[in-house]
């Protein structure tokens, strides 16, 4: 067993670059994933503050595809653009507003996510169902703690601008949720079952993925 064939990730099995073709690879999927990403915040059912989407998912399966590097890359591209003001994130708003508001430790949380399910991935633990379901378990922890700190305390001390695109969520009314009495209610009770039962998709289709066009590791 070769380590350049243990480190191998989903994308780099179904799609062989090398050279310049790889950079031309990595951009296409990088594209891709900035995509995926913006279509999926799109797709979503409003809650407070942050609306369930289908992020987390697609978050996941970038990261378990693409591995560590290209995957945070993804997800910090998809990041940058929402600052510039691009519509890339679930709400009308968009730019230094949102990402300081209430969903700001939950987009950190994705980047910091996609690598830590990359990196399991490419160790191999996309290729079981047991060990994916421990690589999701990881990156469920990666989105919800930085998410719920930041909510439950960073962004209450931003005032102004958090409140500015909670309003979005909940039709212009001021958010008073904040803070850590309210870390469960708002930051993991309206989330956890739903995204459980869309990493279940990612735990099951992985390995069968990997069974179908064979195991990389031999």
């Amino acid at each position: 067993m070769s380590t350049a064939t243990t480190n191998m990730v989903l994308s780099d099995r179904l799609w062989d670059a090398q050279g310049a073709a790889l950079w031309i690879k990595r951009a296409i999927l990088l594209v891709a994933g900035v995509a995926a990403l913006t279509v999926s915040a799109k797709i979503q059912i409003l809650t407070q503050p942050v609306p369930v989407t289908l992020q987390m998912l697609v978050v996941m399966v970038i990261g378990a595809a693409y591995g560590p590097k290209l995957g945070a890359a993804t997800v910090a591209s998809y990041i940058a653009l929402g600052l510039q003001g691009l519509p890339v994130f679930a709400g009308a708003v968009a730019g230094p507003a949102y990402v300081l508001g209430a969903t700001g430790g939950y987009l950190l949380g994705f980047m910091i996510a996609a690598y830590a399910v990359g990196a399991l991935a490419s160790a191999g633990w996309d290729r079981s169902p047991l060990r994916m379901a421990a690589a999701m378990a990881v990156g469920i922890l990666c989105v919800y703690i930085p998410g719920v700190l930041w909510l439950s305390a960073g962004a209450a001390l931003l005032g102004a601008a958090a409140t500015a695109a909670v309003s979005g969520f909940v039709g212009g009314e001021a958010f008073t949720g904040y803070g850590w009495a309210n870390w469960y209610a708002y930051g993991v009770k309206t989330f956890i079952w739903v995204d459980a039962l869309k990493l279940v998709v990612a735990v099951i289709a992985f390995p069968a993925i990997w069974k179908l066009v064979g195991d990389a590791r031999g």
